[in-house]
């Protein structure tokens, strides 16, 4: 089966398994579907763990664990139990829902598909926050019809954060040169990148490694399963794989490409090889996790 780019669209049109926003659509009527105003309203819902100090907001380690949740519904729910006022209304940084940048990504993901903006997720690093390295990092992607083009949207990063970062970039069309899929990390390591400046903030996590690990995490999102950071699985939680350069290198391509035909070549590396694949009972976990920390 080939698939055709409106086909591709309409498949990222459509919710997945985390970026459902049931019991929620009448709540966010009122939020217009422009890029920008879905970005303001992800970033009047949540707070990146890491930068809450910036916020002046301590977290208690209760709160803190609302990262571990997966689905943009969880998400607004706890949002509407921390606070009661309009979701479409910004809500004091300490009354934000916690999350790091994946819970961005996918929230934009969520409401850009319920005003119905082809959206996904993207895993990759990014070059704006600290000269010189490439920080882990998601980011959102939505296809501008009037420019016939896929443009990335760094759904996180506000005012706060581009003076903290010194950000001077459009984070509404973040440049390609500035943020790297995972595909394209890996392809740039391959040829000739030092894979060190690759790597999670704040952490001893850098290297080759860390970019193959979010190779996996990119195809998952692309296949709208935006899995936590942390969630690596499959052949991901085998470094022996990295040896197999034929197939991971392949897989880079598709994660580059992103188009139909690149969707159609992914169907086909999933269906020979049951490594690639995210666990079949993994989603259900995941959503009784969410159904734990909201209690």
């Amino acid at each position: 089966m080939t698939t055709t780019h409106a086909e591709m669209l309409s498949v990222y049109t459509a919710p997945g398994p985390f970026t459902r926003v049931d019991g929620f659509a009448a709540a966010l009527a009122g939020m217009p579907g422009d890029v920008g105003a879905i970005v303001n309203a992800v970033q009047g819902i949540l707070i990146h763990e890491a930068l809450a100090p910036a916020y002046s907001v301590t977290l208690s380690p209760q709160r803190a664990g609302e990262k571990q949740m997966h689905a943009a519904a969880a998400f607004l729910s706890r949002a509407s139990r921390l606070d009661a006022r309009p979701l479409t209304d910004p809500r004091p940084p300490a009354m934000r829902v916690v999350g790091v940048c994946r819970h961005f990504a996918t929230l934009f993901v969520a409401l850009a598909r319920m005003k119905g903006v082809p959206a996904r997720a993207r895993c990759g690093f990014a070059n704006y926050f600290e000269p010189g390295k490439w920080l882990d990092h998601w980011v959102g992607e939505y296809w501008n019809g009037a420019e016939g083009r896929w443009a990335l949207v760094d759904a996180q990063v506000d005012d706060v954060q581009r003076r903290m970062f010194a950000v001077s970039i459009d984070t509404l069309d973040v440049p390609r040169d500035r943020f790297l899929v995972a595909g394209d990390a890996w392809r740039a390591c391959r040829e000739g990148a030092d894979p060190m400046n690759f790597g999670v903030a704040g952490t001893s996590m850098w290297g080759l490694v860390e970019v193959y690990g979010d190779l996996f995490q990119d195809l998952a999102a692309l296949q709208n399963i935006e899995l936590l950071p942390w969630g690596w699985y499959g052949l991901a939680t085998d470094e022996g794989g990295m040896a197999e350069t034929a197939l991971i290198d392949r897989l880079a391509v598709i994660s580059s490409r992103a188009d139909a035909g690149a969707l159609d070549a992914l169907r086909e590396e999933l269906g020979r090889d049951a490594r690639l694949r995210v666990p079949s009972d993994a989603l259900e976990k995941f959503a009784a996790a969410d159904r734990a920390i909201l209690g």
